[in-house]
């Protein structure tokens, strides 16, 4: 736990502090074991030989999926969506450097998502499919046991950053009656009132002590700005708290944004929740990160 200051909020009288899961692991960090652990129950349970499961070209999804795998002795299937390119990101090398097998699908096979899970269960009869980013009734179990490593109740608000829905609707299913969840959006989804998001928070969680927070996305998933970066920056060089420019900096930025409006009522202790993710700043080019 990192409590955290600002000289901004002296006269706002509330209180942040973060839950470092990204310090959990050099690898499997953040939101990410928690996601996997019951799918990696059922592969034993189930007797598979391994997991297959789908993701992008930086997805810290399946570089989690590939060390989970790795270190508890079960094989590991990535479908990644597109073409191979001719150079390979840090992502892609590192799954396959913890043993991942790849395969590429083009992206008009991806928006027929169920007829291409029939088809893998098919050719992997003895592999255990996990929705891309965990998301699935297991993910969200556990998820759901996040707010267990501290103190949680001590707080009036949970926030994190939403992609899936997947922690998101964990931590709704978590909290204690006083408190009230946020979700950060990192998409861009022009229809608050139903999109992708709220159907997966229908699907697995029953509390409306919930809001999602569509502002601060800066253009869509994994898009930023000089502004972002820069915010990122200023809030290592003065907390130590690094962040990623996918989900946690847009996080942290759409926080402190609502901080300094006056959003949160006088006495309100606010946890935000780190989610990991940092590999993916690998991605950007050298020098842009001050950490």
């Amino acid at each position: 736990m990192q409590p955290l200051t600002h000289e901004q909020w002296r006269d706002k009288g509330v209180r942040v502090a973060v839950l470092r899961l990204d310090l959990i692991h050099p690898v499997l960090s953040g939101n990410k074991w928690f996601k996997l652990k019951y799918h990696l129950q059922q592969a034993f349970q189930l007797q598979k030989k391994g997991i297959l499961t789908f993701g992008g070209a930086y997805s810290n999804h399946l570089v989690a999926t590939a060390i989970a795998c790795n270190l508890e002795g079960l094989a590991a299937i990535g479908i990644v969506r597109g073409e191979e390119p001719a150079v390979l990101s840090h992502t892609l090398h590192d799954t396959k450097r913890y043993g991942m097998q790849i395969q590429y699908v083009p992206r008009s096979v991806f928006q027929h998502e169920q007829a291409l899970i029939d088809t893998l269960q098919q050719q992997y009869p003895d592999y255990l499919i996990v929705p891309a980013g965990g998301q699935s009734a297991a993910g969200v179990q556990g998820a759901a046991e996040i707010l267990s490593l501290t103190n949680a109740a001590s707080f009036t608000h949970v926030a994190c950053a939403a992609g899936t829905g997947t922690m998101f609707s964990g931590i709704i299913n978590s909290i204690a009656p006083h408190q009230q969840v946020l979700g950060f959006s990192s998409l861009k989804l022009a229809n608050h009132d139903d999109n992708s998001l709220l159907s997966m928070i229908g699907q697995h969680s029953t509390s409306s002590s919930w809001q999602l927070i569509y502002d601060y996305h800066f253009g869509g998933y994994a898009r930023k700005n000089d502004t972002l970066l820069a915010f990122m920056n200023q809030l290592y060089q003065a907390t130590g708290l690094p962040t990623d420019f996918v989900y946690t900096g847009k996080l942290m930025y759409g926080l402190y944004d609502l901080i300094q409006q006056g959003y949160f009522q006088p006495g309100s202790e606010i946890l935000a929740i780190h989610s990991g993710g940092l590999q993916g700043n690998r991605s950007l080019p050298a020098g842009t990160l001050c950490f």
